[in-house]
């Protein structure tokens, strides 16, 4: 027999007898009991998430409870003062419950005080800015905030306190929200006002996300005739819409059930105290894959696999090992410096093949390594030659900014500036070692290309920027706005009689980042334009035509996808928009 005769013999052999034991022990074991052993566990682990997230929601109560230590604050809620008079006195009170109540680790992000009229009283917010905003009022847009649970739960006779969430817009996220009664005494109906807090729900995801124990499993947290409050997974899209069902079902105040064939295991903990269920969906899948007497099974499978594989290796190793043996030895020689000596093997069957091969290798070794050493000399002498290339651009920085000094000692203001604008520009076009900048930086290179081309022109053009803050530090492909106003400047506004004008827009529109590059030039025909960028042809760019906004479409395409580049909107007479839509990325 030949060796892979003798290899395939063996491995089917041994595949053949693991596959007939595996089934064998398999079907002797009770899959159910494994199956239920695997589901209890699971719910230990949720158990356990639900303990940990109750000692948070109870620290964050003895927090709010502290309140009561307000002395000041409580009397003048019980004896019922006008709200002006309240806010008044105790404008700042939820900044002071906030700062000295809580800790950074509680992620407190708001706080409001109220009067049983849901009247607020005080308000306090960490962070006041376009990504980090709150309401001064939860009531101030009811729906969004989700304050119509918060109402319903004041005017109840509910004395634990509520969990709920809502949605906020500007972090793009979950806020979980607290909600605790304030009373003038033990009765239960005397009711004098009462506290929000709003905490981050990375607080809840901190705790949950060490009970994600595999990247199918998805958890999340919800109190009945509530939106969730927070989730945690990844699900499939049909994943997704038995979640959402199930989420409907609770929010309606039903029973969270899912379907028989859905082939997902739903598993629920509630909380003893405060209204939070923790609800898994966990593929079935999964749990027969964690049964621990498979895992026995297997590994008394492979144990067998071996017994039988060395078995039948030392049945064929005779005819096997000799040969190799000698080959190694001869292998070992030439590694230990004899680069001369070649295998001596002359069989017929692969082995005597592997040594013949074993020799054609040495020879191509020795002439490839020869090839290398031509190749590095080479590469030395490449990179010597581009050490020497580098000196010249800072040799023309140096001067330019030389340039520029002098004609400041000279009271040569325009050439001055004309020096230091050119300078910029050569920095910012030949520094190639980033293919990426920002809106801040192609702003800035653009300015100093202007102002170039306004002194060297003697044209006077309007340069009107209305650029969105948000978008100065989102990322763009270098030199991707200069060509188009080049363009503009060559094309648009040389033959233009009266005004000229240019207008660089940038604004930020869902997860977009738009460019317009407008002029009020004499217009062109778009409509053959507009396809060529649409079909991205390379060959323009070859051929040199238009290189500038052929050059920045093929480059937004190629980072970005086909659904981003360059159009170009343009009437005769009225002027031509250059129009730009990339992804944000920051």
């Amino acid at each position: 027999m030949k060796l892979r005769s003798k290899i395939l013999v063996m491995c089917l052999g041994s595949i053949l007898f693991a596959l007939i034991l595996q089934t064998i022990l398999f079907q002797e074991t009770s899959s159910k009991l494994i199956y239920s052993q695997a589901k209890e566990e699971s719910e230990n682990s949720l158990q356990n998430m639900q303990n940990e997230l109750y000692a948070f929601v109870k620290n964050i109560e003895n927090n709010l409870i502290e309140i009561y230590t307000e002395s000041s604050f409580i009397k003048e809620l019980r004896q019922e003062k006008d709200i002006d008079i309240l806010r008044a006195e105790f404008y700042r009170k939820a900044y002071d419950i906030a700062v000295s109540k809580f800790e950074s680790a509680d992620s407190v992000v708001s706080l409001y005080l109220y009067t049983t009229d849901h009247e607020i009283i005080s308000t306090y917010r960490r962070a006041v800015t376009p990504r980090h905003n709150y309401q001064t009022d939860i009531y101030a847009d009811k729906e969004q905030e989700n304050a119509g649970t918060v109402m319903d739960y004041v005017e109840s006779d509910e004395t634990a306190m509520l969990i709920s969430s809502y949605f906020n817009p500007h972090r793009g996220k979950d806020i979980i929200r607290f909600v605790l009664k304030l009373y003038g005494n033990s009765n239960p109906r005397d009711k004098i006002g009462y506290i929000v807090c709003d905490v981050d729900s990375k607080a809840f995801v901190s705790i949950m996300e060490k009970y994600l124990t595999d990247n199918t499993m998805y958890i999340w947290l919800q109190p009945e005739r509530d939106r969730p409050v927070v989730s945690l997974g990844e699900t499939t899209d049909k994943e997704k819409d038995y979640y959402a069902e199930i989420s409907r079902q609770i929010a309606s105040g039903g029973e969270a059930v899912i379907a028989e064939n859905s082939r997902q295991e739903l598993f629920k903990i509630k909380q003893d105290k405060y209204n939070l269920t923790a609800y898994s969906l966990m593929p079935q899948s999964v749990l027969r894959q964690n049964q621990k007497n498979l895992t026995v099974n297997l590994i008394l499978i492979a144990s067998l696999m071996i017994l039988l594989a060395s078995a039948l290796t030392a049945a064929v190793s005779k005819s096997v090992t000799r040969p190799l043996e000698s080959l190694m030895d001869t292998i070992q020689r030439i590694k230990d410096g004899d680069r001369k000596l070649r295998s001596v093997l002359k069989s017929k069957d692969e082995i005597g093949r592997l040594g013949t091969s074993f020799n054609e290798m040495l020879d191509q070794t020795e002439e490839l390594r020869e090839r290398e050493n031509q190749a590095n000399r080479l590469l030395a002498q490449a990179e010597y030659k581009a050490l020497q290339a580098q000196i010249n651009p800072h040799f023309l920085y140096n001067t330019l900014d030389t340039m520029s000094s002098i004609a400041e000692v000279k009271n040569c203001r325009e050439v001055s500036l004309l020096s230091q604008s050119l300078s910029n520009i050569f920095r910012y076009s030949l520094n190639m070692k980033e293919h990426l900048s920002t809106v801040a930086k192609e702003i800035m290179h653009l300015k100093n290309y202007s102002y170039v081309m306004s002194v060297r022109m003697q044209d006077h053009v309007n340069y009107i920027y209305e650029i969105d803050e948000r978008t100065l530090q989102d990322k763009i492909p270098r030199i991707s706005l200069q060509p188009i106003v080049e363009n503009a400047l060559n094309h648009g506004l040389r033959n233009k009689r009266g005004d000229k004008e240019i207008k660089i827009k940038t604004e930020a529109e869902e997860g977009l980042l738009k460019i317009c590059i407008a002029d009020n030039g004499v217009g062109m025909e778009a409509d053959e334009l507009n396809e060529r960028l649409r079909r991205n042809d390379l060959s323009y760019i070859e051929e040199g035509n238009s290189i500038g906004l052929y050059n920045i479409n093929a480059r937004l395409k190629m980072l970005y996808g086909e659904s981003y580049g360059l159009s170009v909107e343009s009437r005769l007479g009225e002027g031509t928009s250059i129009r730009m839509t990339l992804p944000r990325e920051q």
